[in-house]
């Protein structure tokens, strides 16, 4: 994988000791640079010369964020809020979670990790270890016997997994070739395996088993400037823009952003990416900000391939716990990842050293009007009338690509009107392909683990799993979990000419096994509902899961060691009791992990979840059989789901919605000849 490497940014520590005096960050505020310099400059004191590995925000409990914000609003009150770091460093080969106190500059929390797994890589670190075969012997007779050039030759460290032995802190280096290509995923140098040891920063292992040809540059370029001008003329369209004359319809103020009718936080972390919090929304007929959403974001990315050969088989990758979602955050680039009227954020995150460094255009926030209809109605039926009432549709966007690797995934939170939030997820860039010696299926006489893309190239078969953190309050933290099963009835009374209908019926989840789902697998649908609280005619408010794109469970089975590491992809939906320490479906330490500090593990106690605050843990899943189509990069392929109101409302929210101004702007594109 690479990495945005940025200058870092040197914050004077008594500037720091200056503003964090005067200005109050919300408890919930990513942490700044000069916060994570204190950090650095506090942990470095007593642990000199320690690989800070992550340092994010140790975020106090829901009831402590729920009271300061009662505090704060009601009372206009100064008091600042709690703000504590959560650091993970290796120092002397051990893993230390420490956490410390921004507001006294101590360390209130100091403990040897002496568990399973190990921290997320650092940039810094992925980018000595890809340096390391080209100056060892062996590696270098490799690439000679195979007739290429070694100044042609980049490695990427690949974690190495568990399957049954606990090792050392290594990484596994898959090897390409770049002559003629800058597409270096698709010249993949089979047969070489190299291993190294990260504490001691060698390679420990290598192998050289056989000796495949080397895909072929050709076809593999993706650069529109290196594009042949008949191919590029082919998929052009006229010129298209956004304007928005009179400036955006939303407010940023420090992390809290106001829309329409929504209220939310928006926040950062350098494992997760992207974090929604505190999403509130404005109910006209009560004329108050009712809660909907305390906290959401990507809680990890299993991404395993199919290939069990001996180069292949360890290839099961935790995008967050072993990247980091985050810390692959790339700069969004204007008018291509987001449109003319949309607003960048920058990020902050910690080196490896300690010391922030800064992702400018982390996060893009737009309004969406793409000629959607939010709702419409043509009456024709009566006489001498014909009626059209129609409201298009504007929403609001937050977006996040990740780059890790060779995959690209846009992360999409939009906000909409109605009441609705949808969370998205595109998935682009670069397969992961095999080199073989085939160069047409007809010649394949044994199983390939994958689809044949071009010649000598294999796309194989492999899975991803999006693992969503979705904590709904639901006018309250007091919620339940309901499957609204669809079943089918029979008329036997002859009280009717049909023979069949279907009605529903409410099932409350009392305890965590009992709202275990495969999406798909039974006609229902599934609510979470606040019980206490309840419409005027009497039905339970609440807010609906509804699935935008075919549910995939793992397929993988249930002892095989990735799978017992990503337990939870064998149900599409979770339901757990909230826990502030249960905030990685797969585990804290998901390198090298055994699987012990799960969403499975957890479940095993089976809580009570009924009229509890509850967190829901939906995983958008795709099983990926690799076409033609995508290679040389694949097109975008998107899936997620909606939380969609179900009875929060009175009626219609967006009944007297306002149709948005036209903008009369002139025709700028010349006559088409």
């Amino acid at each position: 994988m690479f990495l945005y490497m940025s200058t870092p940014l040197f914050i004077s520590l008594t500037f720091f000791t200056l503003v964090s005096a005067t200005i109050h960050l919300h408890p919930l505020d990513p942490l700044n640079a000069m916060e994570l310099t204190r950090v650095q400059t506090i942990v470095e004191r007593s642990h000199p010369g320690s690989a800070f590995h992550y340092i994010g925000l140790a975020e106090p409990d829901k009831s402590s964020i729920l009271s300061w914000l009662a505090t704060s609003l009601n009372q206009s009150s100064t008091t600042p809020s709690p703000r504590q770091a959560m650091t993970i460093i290796r120092h002397h080969n051990q893993t230390h979670e420490i956490i410390v106190d921004l507001l006294t500059t101590t360390i209130i929390y100091n403990r040897v990790y002496t568990g399973f797994g190990y921290p997320s890589l650092s940039g810094e670190e992925v980018t000595m270890a890809m340096k390391l075969p080209l100056t060892y012997p062996p590696f270098v007779i490799s690439v000679r016997k195979r007739g290429l050039k070694l100044d042609q030759v980049v490695c990427q460290p690949y974690p190495i997994g568990w399957f049954g032995v606990q090792g050392k802190r290594e990484v596994k280096l898959a090897c390409y070739y770049l002559e003629g290509t800058v597409n270096m995923h698709a010249r993949p140098l089979e047969g070489i395996s190299v291993v190294v040891d990260l504490e001691e920063m060698k390679i420990s292992k290598y192998f050289d088993r056989v000796r495949v040809a080397v895909p072929k540059a050709e076809g593999t370029e993706y650069r529109l400037s290196q594009m042949r001008p008949s191919t590029v003329r082919a998929t052009m369209v006229n010129r298209i823009t956004v304007v928005q004359p009179d400036g955006p319809g939303f407010k940023i103020d420090g992390h809290i952003i106001r829309w329409a009718n929504w209220n939310f936080h928006l926040g950062f972390d350098v494992r997760a990416g992207v974090i929604i919090s505190l999403a509130s929304i404005f109910d006209v007929q009560k004329q108050e900000f009712r809660r909907v959403l305390y906290k959401a974001y990507v809680s990890e990315l299993f991404v395993p391939y199919m290939d069990p050969t001996e180069e292949w088989y360890y290839k099961t990758f935790f995008d967050a716990g072993e990247f980091g979602f985050g810390l692959c955050t790339l700069p969004l680039e204007p008018l291509r990842d987001c449109p003319a009227n949309a607003v960048f954020i920058d990020a902050f995150y910690a080196g490896q050293d300690g010391k922030p460094l800064q992702i400018p255009n982390a996060l893009c926030v737009f309004e969406r009007y793409a000629g959607d209809v939010m709702w419409r109605h043509t009456e024709i039926g009566i006489p001498g009338e014909f009626i059209r009432e129609v409201r298009p549709e504007v929403t609001l966007v937050v977006r996040m690509v990740s780059t890790v690797g060779n995959y690209d995934y846009i992360i999409d939170w939009e906000f909409k009107q109605s009441g609705s939030i949808v969370a998205k997820v595109g998935l682009s860039g670069i397969l992961e392909v095999k080199g073989t010696a085939y160069t047409h299926t007809d010649k394949i006489k044994e199983e390939a683990f994958g689809t044949l893309l071009a010649e000598n190239t294999l796309g194989i078969y492999h899975d991803h799993f999006l693992s969503y953190h979705i904590d709904l309050d639901i006018d309250g933290e007091a919620n339940s979990f309901v499957k609204n099963k669809l079943v089918t009835k029979r008329v036997k009374d002859n009280s009717s000419l049909r023979k069949s209908y279907w009605t529903v019926e409410k099932v409350t989840a009392r305890t965590e096994s009992e709202a275990n789902i495969k999406v798909g697998a039974e006609a229902a649908e599934l609510v979470v509902v606040n019980p206490n609280k309840k419409t005027k005619l009497g039905n339970p408010i609440g807010y609906r899961l509804i699935p935008r794109s075919s549910p995939a469970s793992s397929l993988l089975s249930d002892d095989d060691y990735p799978q017992i590491r990503g337990a939870f992809t064998k149900y599409d939906l979770w339901v757990t009791p909230y826990n502030n320490s249960e905030k990685w479906v797969a585990g804290l330490y998901a390198d090298q992990s055994r699987g012990d500090d799960t969403i499975a593990t957890w479940s095993e106690r089976d809580r009570e979840i009924e009229n509890k605050d509850i967190v829901l843990w939906y995983t958008v899943g795709f099983h990926h059989v690799p076409s033609q189509e995508d290679f040389p990069v694949m097109p975008t392929l998107s899936g997620g789901f909606e939380l969609r109101p179900t009875n929060f409302f009175e009626a219609n929210p967006v009944l007297n919605s306002r149709v948005p101004m036209p903008v009369n702007w002139p025709n700028c594109t010349s006559p088409h000849k």
